[in-house]
């Protein structure tokens, strides 16, 4: 399933994983006592360049740095695209 975006160099798009809407101990959280997830899914990679390859593939769930890419709303979703050094880990 293509998200119709098409990163260049290094670069990948994601889509965040809804927040929690209960906690653990079964409190139900506002909107905005919910904190924003840190977890994506990978939704398109670039081609990579000759230095340096790609890693990651389309459906990976990764781990991401808080303040990292730029937030980009596209077809009535919300996309997040960064470089792949902003990922921190692949989520097995």
């Amino acid at each position: 399933m293509s998200c119709g975006i098409k990163p260049l160099g290094t670069r990948v798009v994601i889509k965040r994983v809804e927040a929690e809407e209960k906690t653990q101990g079964g409190i139900i959280l506002s909107s905005q006592a919910k904190e924003q997830p840190q977890v994506a899914i990978v939704e398109a990679v670039g081609p990579g360049k000759e230095d340096e390859k790609m890693e990651l593939s389309v459906g990976d769930r990764v781990v991401f740095s808080k303040y990292a890419g730029t937030e980009v709303k596209y077809m009535g979703e919300e996309y997040i695209i960064l470089k792949q050094d902003d990922i921190l880990a692949i989520i097995e």
